[in-house]
């Protein structure tokens, strides 16, 4: 088979016709990026479903890869939670991220894989890393305890790409993406990330006309959320212009405190009763805004502001639900 990077080089468009593999391609990230590379003109883009193919099992993993041989290959699988999830489950989510990112790696760079983006998460930082967080304060410093596992595990798939550069010579990347939310999150309030879990709790208590609702922790962590769109749009822009070992990070650069994001929620809703802070719950991180200007000396930025992706997740989430307003 022909190798439709042989000729291609970094600062050019990937050829379109290259296979893509998008693992996870089912989930939040994973689908918005397969979204974004069909609509940028990519005419092979591949994903598979877990049912099929178990990215945890390196036998499978592996005939998955030989059997479709990608040009490239994005990695936004995972197994992700929010704070209850990530508590409740460290095993979990330890054990299924190593092994979802050290299959893929190797079965990757075993049929040749010429781009690979492994997608991880900004809380691979330190719980106190100086704000804005730049990518040079990972390994500085302790861990939010709370998710600590999911981050050991993210930063163990950064140092797999780096190793196979520096082994192999691959040109493969990782990019660590603030929080993100947007058309096919998961609402699931146990296991769910803070924005969704909001939504869905003004939205019932909206439509079942309760007076409160409550809002876990003090309401004044601080931060930042990136629809998966642009998420999507910033992995096509690294893809084609991004060769470095170091993660690079992918965010808005901007961040609200939890009570402005629950007052915004709330008014996207239409839920007009009062909000209550169960200050016996757990905050976090008490901010994490991710320094971005690495990425936007790339040429990228972000396109959609916070209400606006409120909405439109919001639209989505009805649809679902066969709710109406």
């Amino acid at each position: 088979m022909t190798d439709p990077l042989a000729d291609w080089d970094i600062g050019r468009p990937l050829p379109r016709d290259a296979r893509v593999f998008v693992a996870g391609s089912s989930g939040l990230v994973g689908s918005a990026v397969a979204r974004h590379l069909r609509a940028a003109g990519f005419t092979d883009v591949v994903g598979v479903r877990s049912a099929r193919v178990d990215l945890r099992d390196a036998d499978a993993t592996a005939r998955f890869l030989d059997e479709t041989r990608p040009a490239v290959v994005v990695d936004a699988a995972a197994r992700v939670g929010g704070i209850a999830a990530n508590a409740a489950e460290p095993v979990e989510f330890l054990h299924d991220n190593l092994r979802i990112q050290a299959n893929l790696l190797d079965a990757a760079h075993r049929v040749g894989v010429g781009r690979l983006l492994l997608l991880g998460s900004s809380c691979i930082y330190p719980k106190f890393a100086d704000q804005p967080i730049r990518e040079d304060s990972l390994l500085t410093g302790a861990l939010e305890p709370t998710n600590d596992a999911y981050a050991i595990a993210k930063i163990a798939g950064i140092m797999g790409v780096q190793s196979y550069r520096r082994e192999y010579g691959r040109s493969w990347i990782s990019a660590m993406p603030t929080n993100l939310y947007g058309p096919g999150d998961n609402f699931d309030l146990e296991k769910s990330h803070v924005l969704p879990a909001l939504m869905r709790k003004f939205h019932e208590a909206r439509v079942s006309g309760a007076p409160t609702v409550t809002v876990w922790g003090t309401g004044t962590p601080r931060r930042e959320f990136l629809h998966t769109d642009d998420l999507a749009a910033a992995c096509l822009h690294l893809l084609e212009h991004y060769d470095d070992p170091s993660p690079i990070n992918v965010g808005v650069g901007e961040d609200v405190p939890i009570a402005d994001l629950a007052s915004l929620v709330a008014d996207t809703v239409a839920f007009t009763g009062d909000i209550v802070y169960d200050t016996s719950r757990p905050d976090g991180t008490p901010r994490k805004l991710l320094d971005v200007s690495r990425l936007l000396s790339l040429g990228w930025k972000p396109t959609i502001g916070l209400a606006e992706g409120l909405a439109s997740t919001y639209q989505w989430f009805l649809d679902q639900q066969g709710a109406q307003r």
